[in-house]
């Protein structure tokens, strides 16, 4: 997925400094958190505060996902703006109740319910007092404020509150908990062949591979097949470990943590596995949980990796490029084109954790002195630096193509959201393979670049 490089004549950056934020490099926290609740099987979600929010959330993820995706509002107005919204949400839940009966509801707060004080946890409760027990979904609740968070924030938070509600104790399994964070379908399809091929019973959560890139209906679901199913959440606590795959988010606050602390469920916390040596660690983590040898089938796929790198290095060597995106899709992409040759001169993020750099300079050393890592920006600040220092790519998700058109930079399109070409669920970013896909993007798009810039042109290298 990579953009024309032809000029056009757009607005011209400000000069003036702005105090305000233009063009979001993020997205926002209850969007996580729909995302999130997607994965869980026999979900719909319900988001407090006004219709405007849900429509926001659905185009995006219509857009990226190409599939039918239905977000439920309290619907908030004057009186709820003022008053509180508890009857709007009794409504909303009695409404989606009737018409989807679902497993579950995930309750997500808006900017408007957070900035006027609603407790969606008593109003839950007293909803919950004056309901019939029969027949009644699961309601988790998660605080989602707009202004106080990404979408990935809340994404980990909506994935701690169902864990949190509905892991239950009991007698240790042979099976693992995998918290993969926001990764794509084909990612989460990824991962549980690798987890299979090792013949380890896992628990990925969530798990939207089919309820976000399903195959086509003969008749349309209210709410598409497939997720995790409410009772392998309640198994999570009794897993003989879990594996969560972040490094940015807070350590203290994720679902694996929880379970570490409540039920005594070990954690083993690892960068998302792009490139060789963080992919590596992965599979010796599974490794030592199986005691089994890395099945041949993947260290044929990293052989085979590792000769591309270097049948690729003559046109990779020394090249720049721009990353953004979600931090720690960010901090993966920095640590494998480290590796590749290339050097991640921004790594840029909305995000503010204050741990990209320092993973960064985990992932790539050397390179310390060479990478600026910019948190809690927007794109009229990463294309200012960008424009100065004209990077041969850019690499990151669509919001970036007005920057990419503009400065004539070539764009890799990865993460959330891809809106401006189809296959964004599809796209594969994790393991040996993933890489492998990503290698041949960035290197047949540099070389596309060179036989655009040439003169004469060439056909044949």
């Amino acid at each position: 997925m990579i953009c024309s490089t032809t000029q056009t004549r757009l607005p011209q950056l400000p000069d003036a400094p702005f105090t305000s934020t233009q063009n979001a490099c993020k997205l926002c926290t209850p969007l996580g958190a729909c995302l999130a609740f997607a994965g869980i099987e026999g979900a719909r979600t319900v988001l407090h505060g006004s219709q405007g929010c849900a429509t926001y959330i659905r185009r995006y993820m219509i857009s990226h996902f190409k599939e039918p995706i239905d977000i439920a509002s309290s619907n908030f107005g004057e009186q709820a703006a003022i008053f509180g919204g508890r009857e709007n949400l009794r409504v909303s839940l009695q409404n989606v109740s009737k018409q989807y009966e679902p497993r579950l509801i995930g309750v997500a707060t808006t900017c408007l319910s957070e900035t006027i004080g609603d407790d969606v946890g008593m109003f839950l409760k007293e909803i919950e007092r004056e309901t019939s027990a029969e027949g009644r979904p699961v309601v988790v609740p998660v605080s989602t404020p707009a202004y106080a968070g990404t979408h990935a924030e809340g994404f980990h938070a909506a994935v701690r509150a169902v864990i949190e509600q509905l892991a239950e104790p009991g007698e240790p399994g042979k099976h693992v908990n995998l918290f993969p964070g926001m990764c794509s379908p084909s990612d989460l399809r990824y991962l549980r062949e690798v987890l299979e091929d090792f013949d380890l019973p896992t628990i990925v959560t969530p798990d939207y591979s089919d309820t976000l890139d399903g195959p086509t209906w003969d008749q349309y679901h209210l709410i598409p097949r497939g997720g995790t199913s409410i009772q392998q959440i309640q198994q999570t606590a009794r897993a003989k470990a879990s594996i969560e795959l972040s490094q940015t988010n807070d350590a203290s606050r994720t679902a694996g943590c929880f379970l570490e602390e409540q039920h005594s469920v070990p954690r083993h916390r690892l960068p998302l596995p792009i490139g060789v040596a963080q992919t590596d660690e992965l599979f010796a983590v599974l490794e030592r949980l199986t005691g089994q040898p890395t099945p041949e089938k993947h260290q044929m796929e990293r052989g085979r990796l590792i000769d591309s790198f270097v049948d690729g290095h003559k046109y990779l060597f020394d090249k720049r490029a721009v990353v953004f995106g979600e931090e720690d899709l960010v901090v993966g992409m920095a640590g494998l084109l480290a590796e590749i040759g290339m050097v991640p001169i921004v790594c840029a993020s909305g995000g503010k954790s204050g741990k990209m750099q320092a993973a960064i300079e985990d992932l790539a050393p050397d390179l310390t002195s060479r990478v600026e890592v910019l948190q809690g920006v927007d794109f009229v600040e990463i294309e200012k630096l960008a424009e100065k220092l004209r990077p041969d790519l850019l690499i990151g998700h669509s919001k970036g193509y007005t920057m990419s058109r503009r400065l004539g930079i070539p764009l890799i399109r990865i993460g959330f959201p891809i809106h401006d070409r189809v296959g964004g669920a599809r796209i594969l970013h994790l393991g040996y393979r993933g890489t492998q896909q990503l290698f041949d993007r960035i290197t047949n798009a540099l070389i596309e670049t060179t036989q655009a810039d040439s003169s004469v042109g060439y056909t044949y290298m």
